[in-house]
């Protein structure tokens, strides 16, 4: 098979962890690139300037591979939602932080979000439950906090949670393949200031 431009040489040993991001790195490359199933494991390894086997030798497949990498991402979109919550105890700044997250997430270098929320493979079972329990545990966090400011009962308040979330992660996303026609931080606020208008009108409990 012909080398790609972007391959790297080969013959470099390096420790397994850092073998295993660096193959991960040029997945990613490719899937976002490609999609999963254009993607080809033997393009994925001339990326990363290695053989196949020495691919194999850390994911047994393709899919493998892909989930793999949509772990890193969806962890990290979940890490950036609870740290956003816990940055301050204000809430209109909350929300303000919740939607940069998810600006910040569809703004990574990569498009690592594509793989999580336009990825080819959505129906297929352990994607699918992959993206929807990260969505589920943004949602989760947002309500506990709503729970416990408000009057709302626990469904009451998941409802809200899923709701801010599904607007923050539709709005980035959208956002995004504007290509920034608006700048990004006028955009979070634009969103964010949409949603606090909406949840600030739940009276607060204490």
């Amino acid at each position: 098979m012909t080398a790609t431009p972007d391959a790297k040489p080969r013959g470099t040993r390096l420790p397994r962890l850092a073998r295993r991001r660096q193959l991960l790195s040029a997945a990613q490359e490719v899937f976002v690139e490609n999609g999963y199933h254009a993607a080809a494991m033997d393009e994925i390894a001339d990326r990363a300037g290695v053989s196949k086997p020495v691919l194999y030798q850390h994911f047994p497949g393709k899919l493998e591979l892909y989930l793999a990498l949509l772990d890193l991402h969806v962890d990290d979109m979940v890490t950036r939602c609870r740290e956003a919550l816990a940055s301050t105890t204000e809430n209109k700044l909350r929300v303000q932080a919740t939607f940069s997250a998810f600006f910040d997430f569809v703004s990574t270098q990569g498009e690592a979000f594509r793989l999580v929320f336009e990825s080819d493979l959505r129906n297929v079972a352990p994607v699918r439950q992959r993206v929807e329990r990260s969505l589920n545990e943004c949602a989760e966090m947002v309500s506990a906090v709503i729970q416990e400011d408000t009057g709302c009962t626990s469904d009451e308040a998941h409802l809200l949670g899923v709701g801010l979330v599904g607007m923050a992660e539709v709005s980035a996303r959208y956002w995004v393949s504007e290509h920034g026609s608006i700048p990004k931080d006028a955009a979070e606020q634009l969103m964010a200031r949409l949603a606090w208008r909406g949840i600030s009108g739940f009276p607060r409990t204490a």
